[in-house]
């Protein structure tokens, strides 16, 4: 490992929203909290994934990485009050890490595995994106902050969601408000398995420790194949939709102060 590179024990302190514990054969266990207790999406939290993805992604001891939440719930909850967006700095803050955000997500290169561990309505597209993906009973999928609230679903949902869905299915999802239960996602694809809320993580563990028995080169490039698409994906789109979305947003604050 190059002595550059991060090692876990210089970032797994630095954020407060989460949790780091890697095991011996190098699956990488990410729970996101806030507080302890169910991640609420905020704009520290918003922040912080996109610098704790880059860490993930540029440390080469991790070799499997298993997303979850704290809980019952994945996240469906946004602090609104902590975001802010009146100026063009404070606009560019959040393009900066709405770009980030998942643009390093998918620059992790070894294998991605969600265990959402419950509703998932606020920013839902982040564990879906993963190469794996399994869901607990109780999971409700929903784009619960964006078009129903009057702002385009540009940071990415538009992308994902017409990427997993289908590009109708996709539109439907995200214009209607629509919620999917977990087994309609697994119908649509969009998870690959669900179980008990109880078995999500130990699942989710089983496989990483399964894929930890590959070679290094066979995980990494993996990863990088089966994520290419995605790339070009939200090269395509990413930066368009978050500009577009904050053109409506900023339309909506000047109505509503009006």
């Amino acid at each position: 490992m190059s002595r550059l590179a991060p090692r876990l024990a210089d970032y797994k302190d630095r954020y407060r929203n989460i949790v780091f514990e890697r095991h011996d054969d190098g699956v990488l266990l990410v729970r996101f909290h806030t507080g302890g207790g169910p991640f609420v999406w905020s704009e520290e939290s918003h922040e912080e994934l996109g610098y704790c993805f880059a860490d993930i992604g540029a440390d080469r001891e991790n070799r499997v990485v298993v997303l979850t939440g704290t809980g019952d719930v994945w996240c469906d909850v946004i602090d609104f009050a902590s975001f802010s967006l009146n100026t063009p700095a404070e606009w560019d803050h959040t393009f900066y890490d709405g770009r980030k955000l998942l643009g390093n997500l998918l620059d992790i290169e070894v294998p991605v595995i969600a265990a959402i561990n419950g509703p998932a309505r606020i920013h839902p597209e982040i564990p879906v994106m993963s190469d794996i993906v399994i869901a607990a009973d109780t999971t409700i999928f929903q784009d619960a902050p964006h078009f129903v609230g009057g702002i385009v679903p540009g940071d990415g949902a538009h992308v994902v969601w017409t990427h997993v869905l289908g590009p109708n299915r996709g539109r439907y999802f995200l214009l209607m408000n629509q919620e999917l239960t977990a087994a309609e996602a697994l119908t649509h694809g969009v998870v690959g398995e669900v179980h008990p809320a109880g078995d999500v993580l130990g699942r989710a563990l089983e496989i990483a420790h399964m894929f930890a028995g590959k070679t290094d080169l066979a995980l990494r490039y993996a990863r990088v194949a089966l994520t290419q698409k995605y790339k070009r994906l939200m090269d395509e789109g990413l930066s368009l939709g978050l500009g577009l979305e904050a053109l409506a947003a900023v339309d909506l604050l000047s109505r509503l102060k009006g």
